[in-house]
């Protein structure tokens, strides 16, 4: 019986975990995986920098579409990175400055 409820503690903790992977407080909003590059501009403004990244081809391999990769910070010396593709944000990361 312990060790199915430590089992679940733990799987409940890891999905929290990577919930909050997903998403990005940007003053008073936040932003989640799947948001438009304009929906995020909008919430949190010009990032620091815009890196293009290229391009990436479809799985169908007919299709080529832009990657770009923003950054922002530092904020209490984090660094936010949030990689686009196909005008949608598909990852966000975050790494203590220098």
């Amino acid at each position: 019986m312990k060790r199915r409820w430590a089992f679940s503690l733990g799987l409940l903790l890891a999905a929290s975990q990577a919930s909050a992977a997903n998403t990005l407080r940007c003053g008073s909003q936040l932003i989640s995986v799947g948001d438009r590059a304009s929906e995020v501009l909008q919430k949190c403004g010009e990032p620091a920098a815009r890196d293009d990244l290229g391009y990436k081809r479809s799985v169908n391999r007919r299709e080529e579409y832009p990657v770009e990769e923003w950054t922002y910070g530092p904020n209490s010396g984090m660094y936010q990175y949030l990689r686009f593709e196909q005008n949608r944000l598909v990852e966000i990361t975050s790494k203590r400055g220098r």
